[in-house]
């Protein structure tokens, strides 16, 4: 599975892992159909499956993929129904150029057809005929210099982005809606595909999407309000603030920076055990009493790693010192000063209108509705819901300063720890080409049924929004789509 950049998910993706290329984080961008290609391998037995795979996997049929899974050391582990789902995610991969080549093993670069995303295919099989694989990973890299793609003008990237956005739509690969804006004013705007498929209700500007890991832009934001507001240190452990943590070490090593910036070592919460009890965590505290006796998965503060539990304990620290539930803090906080009109996060069991459904692929041979995936109620590491018109509100508002000072602005969109994917994470937000005119920074979120992007350019000008009812990448490859082309000023 590729391991891809900005698109940080309320839900791991690990479904793809079944199709034995695994990493944790996905995000890709593709569509369509897979060209023939002029690049001639090197006549070895890792370069004849390599092409046997890519054969299989580029034409979306079962039976291919089933027979191929012979060819693997443990065909158990590669499951089809996991790489058909992948397949149909990426829409399959173009061979752009080779790389490292022996007797056993083979690097070659792919790109996925009709999009922007490239990665780095390796495989490795076993020395002894009949040389079956061994080994086969898959992971995103940046794009190579050879490849690089013209910066377009505001008007071709305003066709380009409409004649990509229809294409996506009529292919099914993009449900939902697009917003890019100049100095606070959108340059274009479109709505596609259906908002509920049963009804025949389509998706418009107004359509609340379900925002997944967007959501955490806005606890980062109300952190740093009660910062700046001086009832919070970044630098105390958060036992300074839930007074009761059942585990000490978390209590006492973990601290607000290092739960900002995903270094504190608090794990995820998603998997088996929330899956068991998915509809009975309906309040922060229920979360803290399912996971709250785990200690620290490293010690805290020595590296990255992604954590949702950790933004969820951001909002118990935000319902402790403010004394309000953290869903009223942050209406009353974020979205009010902000004029976003159109944004929540009610319980999945109340009538939201205009909530779009989401539709997802996962554990299905069609789309269906993602309803049994949906936790209870959103939280303060993911959930909720916004319009793009919101988004651009929030981003408006965070860029004028009407949320957090100019000081303390700056502080929680900074990068400040390298990531894998590429950019810097601040504080619930990743920040890109630091030092560049195309700096960016902003948040993605990504789970079953559920996609969108935010990409804030501060020198630019330029503000992106992106939000689907599909499953990932149908928002993330829009918007890489308009970052690759975007003007630089």
């Amino acid at each position: 599975m590729i391991n891809r950049s900005r698109a940080l998910s309320t839900v791991s993706l690990v479904a793809f892992a079944l199709a034995g290329i695994g990493f944790a984080s996905y995000r890709a961008t593709a569509a369509g159909q897979v060209q023939s290609t002029a690049i001639e391998l090197p006549k070895t037995p890792p370069s004849e499956l390599l092409s046997a795979w890519l054969a299989a996997f580029n034409s979306g049929n079962r039976a291919e993929l089933e027979k191929f899974r012979s060819n693997f050391s443990n065909p158990d582990e590669h499951k089809v129904e996991g790489a058909f789902a992948f397949r149909q995610q990426t829409g399959g991969f173009d061979l752009r150029k080779i790389g490292e080549s022996t007797a056993t093993e083979l690097t070659v670069i792919v790109q996925e057809h009709d999009s922007d995303q490239f990665a780095q295919l390796k495989i490795a099989v076993e020395a002894a005929p009949p040389h079956k694989v061994a080994h086969l990973d898959l992971r995103a890299v940046e794009r190579p210099a050879e490849f690089a793609i013209p910066r377009l003008s505001q008007s071709e990237l305003v066709a380009a982005l409409r004649a990509k956005l229809e294409k996506d739509s009529a292919a099914d690969k993009f449900a939902g809606a697009a917003l890019l804006a100049k100095d606070g004013k959108p340059i274009f705007t479109g709505a596609y595909g259906m908002a509920d498929r049963e009804k025949k209700t389509a998706n418009s500007l107004g359509t609340k999407f379900r925002i997944g890991s967007m959501n955490k832009m806005f606890t980062a934001v109300s952190i740093l309000q009660l910062v700046q507001a001086g009832k919070v240190s970044l630098s105390d452990p958060l036992g300074q603030y839930i007074a009761d943590y059942p585990n000490k070490d978390v209590a006492t090593k973990v601290t607000i920076q290092q739960l900002l910036t995903h270094t504190g070592g608090t794990g995820d919460f998603f998997g088996p055990q929330f899956d068991a009890h998915r509809l009975e965590l309906k309040t922060l505290q229920d979360y803290v009493k399912l996971y709250g006796q785990r200690g620290p998965e490293f010690a805290p503060g020595s590296r990255w790693e992604y954590s949702n539990y950790g933004f969820l304990l951001l909002g118990v620290i935000i319902e402790l010192v403010s004394g309000k539930s953290y869903y009223d803090y942050v209406s009353e906080n974020v979205y009010a000063p902000a004029g976003m009109t159109s944004s929540g996060s009610f319980p999945e069991d109340q009538n939201v209108p205009g909530r779009s459904v989401g539709y997802t692929m996962f554990g299905g041979d069609g789309l269906r509705p993602n309803t049994d995936s949906l936790p209870y109620r959103g939280t303060s590491a993911g959930g909720g819901y916004c319009t793009v018109e919101d988004f651009l509100r929030f981003a408006n508002a965070l860029t004028n300063h009407k949320l957090l000072n100019a000081q303390n602005s700056d502080l929680l969109t900074t990068g400040k720890v390298d990531t894998p994917r590429g950019a810097k994470y601040a504080f619930g937000f990743m920040d890109a080409n630091s030092g560049t005119p195309m700096r960016h920074f902003g948040h993605g979120g990504g789970a079953p049924g559920m996609n969108g992007d935010l990409q804030i350019f501060p020198q630019s000008g330029y503000v992106i929004v992106v939000l689907s009812n599909l499953d990932p990448p149908a928002a993330s490859r829009i918007s890489d789509f308009i970052v690759n082309r975007l003007p630089a000023n």
